[in-house]
C-alpha cells in the first residue's frame, strides 16, 4: 500500500512539473514564417494579429489603441505588443514618433520564449537620442565588429554615427534587415548598426511599452532581396 501511494505521489509530481514547464515554455512558441512578400504587421485599423503583454493583464486594456492608421502606446509600465507569428529572414519597416515629450521604447527582434517584461530578444533601441543602438536582452547575443556581445540581462552595441532622430511630433523611420543571423539597422536612411550571428536568429517582432506615450505607423515586413 505504501509502495502504491509513493508511486501515485511521484506520478502526480511528474505531471505537475510537466504542466508547469508547458505553461512557462509554451507562452509564444511557433515555427517562424520566412517572409516571401510584403506583410503588414499592423493593419492600421485594429489590433488583429497582435498580442499585448504587461505584467498585470488588467493593465493591457487601454495601453494600446488605434486611430487614423496610427497605433498609440500609452507607455503604461514595461511590456510590449507583439506579433502572433514568429518571423525569419525579413526586412522590417517601422515608423514612430513621440506625440508629446520624448521617452523610451524599442523594437524587439527575434523575441522567443516566455512573455516577460524583458524577454529573450535583440532590441533595436528607440530611447530618445539612442535610436540605432542594438541591445541584447535576457540571453540574446550578437557579434559586432568581431566582438561577441552576450547579455545575461542587458548588453548593448552603440550606433555607428551621431543621433539623426527627429524632434518630438515628427515621424522617424527604422529599416531593419534580418537575414540568416545578420542584423542591419538604418535610422531615417542612415545606417547606424550591424551585426552577425544573432542569437536568437528568428522569433516574434514587438513594439515596446516603456514609460512614455509613443505612436507607430506603417509597420510591415518584406522579403530580403
Amino acid at each position: 500500500m505504501r509502495k502504491n501511494t509513493l508511486l501515485l505521489t511521484t506520478l502526480a509530481a511528474t505531471l505537475l512539473t510537466s504542466f508547469m514547464v508547458l505553461e512557462a515554455d509554451d507562452a509564444n512558441t511557433s515555427k517562424p514564417v520566412v517572409v516571401k512578400k510584403k506583410t503588414m504587421l499592423f493593419n492600421g485599423k485594429n489590433l488583429d494579429g497582435l498580442v499585448g503583454y504587461l505584467p498585470k493583464k488588467e493593465d493591457i486594456a487601454g495601453n494600446w489603441s488605434v486611430s487614423d492608421g496610427v497605433l498609440r502606446c500609452e507607455g503604461k509600465k514595461v511590456g510590449y505588443i507583439r506579433t502572433e507569428n514568429g518571423y525569419a529572414n525579413y526586412k522590417l519597416h517601422v515608423e514612430w514618433r513621440w506625440p508629446e515629450a520624448t521617452g523610451n521604447s524599442g523594437v524587439l527582434l527575434h523575441l522567443t520564449g516566455k512573455d516577460q517584461s524583458f524577454p529573450n530578444c535583440i532590441e533595436a533601441q528607440l530611447k530618445s537620442g539612442d535610436a540605432g543602438m542594438l541591445v541584447m536582452m535576457s540571453g540574446g547575443a550578437l557579434t559586432v565588429d568581431g566582438k561577441r556581445i552576450v547579455a545575461q540581462k542587458f548588453a548593448a552595441s552603440k550606433r555607428k554615427n551621431p543621433s539623426n532622430e527627429k524632434p518630438a511630433g515628427k515621424w522617424n523611420s527604422y529599416d531593419i534587415v534580418c537575414n540568416n543571423g545578420s542584423i542591419t539597422v538604418t535610422v531615417n536612411g542612415l545606417k547606424q548598426n550591424a551585426g552577425i550571428a544573432a542569437k536568437p536568429a528568428s522569433g516574434h517582432i514587438a513594439l515596446q511599452s516603456e514609460g512614455a506615450p509613443i505612436e507607430f505607423r506603417n509597420v510591415y515586413v518584406e522579403a530580403v532581396d
